[in-house]
């Protein structure tokens, strides 16, 4: 037998009857290059011929589902394994805390406020708002008193935000909706009379391909017209430029900083409030035209704390002075460690503590460290032991001060927890659960590391029942590898119902995510892009050669920047395992640039426009490395109807160009989803969407 004639893969016989799809001869020339693109016309959802081969891929997808012995099993487990809820830190303003939580069986987490007599009531249920369950509260911001709240709706995955204020002790929406808000901070004056926020320009003032841009900051009064709104920031800046915009807890300053798309390095300006009228702020530059990251925060004693990888890709802390802005001022007070990357901290201080503390918390190779200081002078006192190998998100502090601080605590074996740390004592203890409870199964986690095409050694967390490989198992290989996202541990449903059930999960820490640093990133980012998918490569001869799965046993999977990923290892390495999930993809990377955000991400991609960085993304393009003729791995390409970051027309063209090229008998699919989009979704639909990828990947890998 050969590896690909198992019990997973039919005969000839049972070959897939693809949906005819025209070929056409477009082709465009670029830098004096030809470009086929054959099947430009599924670019256009409406079209009479895309909808038309749509509604013949759904059939196909249906058809295949049907052979799925394992999908009610998985989708009974993840319900089970998502049971406990989710919870928040208190997040406290004035007297007033607001938390989230999510009750077992509820679709969406539900957002409160616990007033000083320690009554609790509902202040933003998803579902109330909108029962069908396609509206998502997207983010929240109250007042510095607590008594207004400004949050932000979208409907159906848009994640096209409307701003609304609501009255806290009332419950009365008070203003809004505010349109053209996606994606904006909201930054409260003190009083709560007013905020800045992010809007995009009115889409009639714009041509029609500039509308998803052109951020601007404006200054709102509560209560009156958003169009008369004060435009504080942003014009004439690039159009792709994302901003920044927060304002210090005692009102005086302003924080505005500036990004051209996803970069990684900002601008960064500040203006004195006190000196100043709102509307019309006068700004200093802080950072400007500096390849770096940096922002600030108003300690309580006077002190200007610098986050900041300005020479120091591993991140760290400086402290400064109001006015003193330049570099030439900042003074270390927590100095790069080169084999930790600086994630946050937060100074605790309260009248009973000799000195004020300074907790900080670190990643190494992924993993969440915490740590004591003294916050004057950044002297290291002690480590603070954690539950286990896991990840911390926090510390979230008191803003008016105190000894206290919260975190989440999560691990590969533990749902999201909430700890508190008290600087008078020292300790570091669990303040909150999830109010259901779950079992979770027992599974064994490790990491190792293995070396890249060109040596570098990677690291990789491997999920599995055994503590060894005892034999070969159906193995899933996930990465994300972009932006400068770690993929750190955390507690995942999916992964726990597959491992369950006998499989092996391995998350790889590529080159391109912020695992090892600012470097890391940047090593797997424009030119430098193939590392991402030789790390990748490298990931799958390991499992294989360490004999935890074997090719026709191995399924890889990623989402979004991980959709292109694995869309990459799809055309270059077909051989080495046997199933592809690819979900929200980019795919066409010449072409990406022409929708939804693509603009906003030359600076992590390159831009196709630009012939030396054409050269980089033709080279590795998914869509355009197709090639007649090969055994492609069984693919499930899934896409979503109202996705506004990666459109998905990348996903029907891959999925139209490896049915055409194919000569094996392994199924083509793509799963098309309406009335969701990129990010959050009710539970049930997540619950379908991990049932449908964990039982292809069972059937494509021989769990069964």
């Amino acid at each position: 037998m050969t590896e690909h004639d198992s019990p997973m893969t039919p005969d000839a016989a049972s070959r897939p009857s693809y949906p005819d799809a025209h070929r056409a001869d477009h082709v465009d020339v670029l830098h004096g290059t030809n470009v086929p693109d054959p099947y430009r016309w599924l670019e256009d959802a409406n079209d009479t011929r895309t909808t038309e081969w749509a509604a013949t891929q759904r059939q196909l997808t249906q058809a295949e589902r049907e052979s799925w012995t394992t999908r009610d099993a998985f989708a009974e487990q993840v319900e089970r394994l998502l049971g406990a809820g989710t919870v928040s830190p208190p997040y406290w303003r004035g007297q007033r805390r607001f938390i989230t939580r999510r009750e077992p069986g509820q679709q969406f987490s539900v957002l409160y406020v616990i007033d000083a007599d320690g009554v609790e009531h509902v202040l933003i249920d998803p579902m109330v708002l909108d029962p069908t369950g396609l509206t998502t509260l997207d983010s929240w911001q109250p007042s510095k008193e607590g008594d207004r709240l400004a949050y932000q709706l979208s409907v159906g995955g848009t994640e096209e935000s409307e701003v609304y204020v609501m009255d806290v002790e009332s419950s009365e929406v008070l203003d809004g909706p505010i349109d053209r808000c996606r994606f904006s901070p909201i930054a409260w004056l003190v009083g709560g009379e007013a905020f800045y926020y992010v809007r995009r320009i009115a889409p009639e003032l714009l041509p029609e391909a500039e509308r998803n841009f052109h951020r601007r900051v404006y200054l709102h009064v509560v209560g009156t017209p958003a169009d008369e709104d004060d435009e504080v920031f942003g014009a004439g800046m690039t159009m792709t430029n994302y901003y920044g915009v927060s304002v210090s807890r005692d009102g005086r300053w302003l924080q505005v900083s500036s990004a051209e798309g996803t970069e990684p390095r900002n601008d960064l300006w500040v203006a004195d409030l006190e000196e100043d009228d709102p509307r019309s702020p006068t700004f200093e530059i802080v950072q400007g035209d500096v390849d770096a990251q940096t922002s600030l925060s108003f300690a309580r004693d006077g002190r200007v704390f610098v986050s900041t990888d300005r020479d120091a890709p591993m991140g760290r802390l400086a402290v400064t002075r109001p006015g003193e802005w330049g570099a030439e001022h900042w003074v270390d007070l927590i100095p790069e460690d080169p084999d930790s990357v600086l994630d946050d901290a937060a100074v605790l201080d309260a009248d009973e503590l000799e000195d004020d503390l300074l907790l900080v918390v670190r990643t190494r190779h992924g993993v969440s460290e915490l740590s004591v200081h003294r916050s004057d002078d950044g002297a290291f006192v002690r480590s603070v032991e954690l539950p286990g190998v896991g990840t911390l998100a926090g510390p979230v502090e008191h803003p008016e001060g105190g000894p206290l601080a919260w975190f989440v605590y999560t691990d590969h074996t533990t749902v999201p927890q909430i700890y508190q740390f008290d600087a008078r004592t020292g300790a570091f203890e669990h303040f909150a659960s999830p109010p259901g409870t779950v079992d979770v199964p027992r599974v064994s986690s490790r990491v190792v590391t293995y070396p890249s095409k060109d040596g570098t050694i990677v690291r990789m967390f491997i999920v599995s029942p055994d503590e060894a490989p005892a034999t070969p198992r159906p193995t899933v290989l996930y990465g994300y590898g972009g932006f400068g996202i770690p993929m750190s541990p955390g507690y995942s449903a999916a992964i726990l119902a597959w491992v369950a059930a006998g499989g092996v999960w391995a998350i790889a820490n590529l080159r391109g995510g912020g695992e090892e640093g600012e470097e890391w990133h940047r090593d797997g980012m424009l030119g430098k892009k193939q590392n991402v998918f030789d790390d990748f490569h490298a990931a799958a001869e390991y499992l294989i050669g360490e004999g935890w799965t074997t090719p026709r046993q191995l399924g890889v999977y990623g989402g979004s920047n991980g959709g292109l990923l694995v869309g990459a290892a799809i055309t270059q390495r077909p051989e080495l395992f046997n199933a592809v999930m690819c979900v929200a993809p980019l795919l066409d990377m010449i072409r990406y640039t022409t929708s939804e955000l693509g603009p906003t991400w030359t600076v992590e991609y390159g831009d196709p426009e630009v012939a030396e960085e054409f050269g980089w993304l033709i080279d590795y393009s998914p869509y355009h490395r197709v090639v007649e003729g090969t055994d492609y791995p069984a693919t499930m390409i899934a896409v979503f109807d109202n996705d506004t970051r990666t459109d998905p027309m990348h996903g029907r063209k891959m999925c139209a160009a490896l049915q055409h090229a194919t000569s094996g008998t392994r199924p083509i699919l793509i799963r098309a989803e309406g009335d969701v989009g990129h990010g959050a979704r009710s539970m049930s639909k997540s619950v379908e969407e991990a049932a449908d990828t964990l039982a292809f990947l069972a059937r494509w890998t021989g769990l069964e």
